[in-house]
């Protein structure tokens, strides 16, 4: 079985292109997915394109913010909240994840702390996304470039999260790019692992660009590796090409296209 590709509509839309026309091609092209961080202004111009042109809607952020999040008990409250307004939203557009953040480290707390505080924020709304079919994605990010003071930012850290809430619908979202930068040992890793990745992004490294020979990831092999493990979701390309958008989705889906 192939990998099912989507793609963040975001990094790939221009001024001159409509959202339709984006779909349109990304469809003809062969992609199976489309998806947005935060949802706004186009939010059912997307979902209309998506459903003209046959696309799911892969992923969406599920709560606030990136810095400021599930690591910090005094956001619970807030973050369930929105939480179960993003379920909801996901379960009538047949979304099948929501990431979700830890926040950047706090001072005056440890790593373990950190897990167990990101764990008791998602086991107040797990039971909610159980019953509706929606994972909890949490976002791997590096802390090292793009994202100083992340604090979900290895692999083992997200995994023992998952295992603190004890709910099938706990998992993360291994973004290759950045696990790249903070540990490497991609494909091992995955491999270790996929049962607990609900949804992978994409992008070159260095540069968060094409998919190409530019950069040091082998994504034939690493996509080859993950349509091997039996993984039935999303493979979501997140980078911005360096020239034409359309020709670098293009490559970055033949490239990925494994089976």
């Amino acid at each position: 079985m192939r990998i099912r590709q989507s793609f963040c509509y975001p990094c790939f839309k221009t001024k001159e292109m409509s959202l339709d026309e984006l779909c349109r091609h990304a469809a003809a092209i062969g992609f199976s997915g489309v998806e947005l961080w935060w949802p706004g202004d186009d939010f059912d111009e997307l979902v209309a394109a998506a459903a003209r042109h046959g696309l799911t809607l892969a992923s969406m952020c599920g709560h606030r913010s990136l810095t400021d999040g599930l690591n910090n008990p005094a956001n619970h409250d807030r973050i369930e909240a929105e939480l179960r307004q993003s379920i909801d939203v996901a379960a009538r557009l047949g979304i099948p994840g929501l990431i979700c953040f830890s926040g950047n480290r706090i001072d005056g707390q440890s790593d373990a702390e950190g897990a167990g505080a990101v764990a008791a924020g998602l086991r107040r709304v797990a039971p909610y996304a159980e019953a509706k079919g929606i994972n909890l994605n949490i976002e791997l990010l590096n802390s090292k470039v793009d994202h100083a003071g992340y604090q979900c930012d290895h692999t083992a850290w997200g995994v023992d999260v998952c295992r603190k809430v004890g709910s099938p619908r706990a998992k993360l979202l291994y973004d290759i790019y950045h696990m790249q930068i903070m540990e490497g040992d991609v494909i091992r890793t995955i491999r270790d692992n996929i049962q607990w990745i609900g949804h992978f992004h994409t992008a070159g490294n260095p540069g968060r660009r094409d998919l190409d020979d530019d950069q040091e990831l082998n994504y034939g092999a690493i996509c080859r590796a993950i349509a091997q493990t039996g993984y039935e979701l999303f493979v979501a390309h997140e980078f911005t090409p360096r020239q034409d958008r359309l020709e670098g989705l293009r490559h970055a889906f033949g490239v990925c296209d494994q089976e």
